[in-house]
């Protein structure tokens, strides 16, 4: 039989091990879910420029959005 800290210790160590796995599968899983549907798209930008109370054109809100997937892709390559 099996001393009682030794069990103790093979627990936490189970414990520690999960967690530490856990915390990389939520990550990656996380990462994955945001480049599929990332936060901002056209009509938060209409919303962002009538909050402001300005008329958003086609154009501007293209702009926007190239600016923000440049944004994303340049921090992208700095990781």
């Amino acid at each position: 039989m099996m001393e009682g800290w030794a069990v103790a210790l093979i627990a936490i160590a189970c414990f520690l091990v999960g967690a530490v796995g856990a915390f990389f599968l939520a990550r990656y899983l996380f990462k994955k879910e945001m480049e599929k549907h990332p936060p901002i798209d056209e009509n938060v930008i209409k919303a962002m420029y009538r909050s402001m109370g300005q008329t958003p054109s086609q154009a501007r809100i293209n702009q926007t959005m190239r600016a923000v997937k440049e944004a994303q892709k340049m921090s992208k390559n700095k990781k």
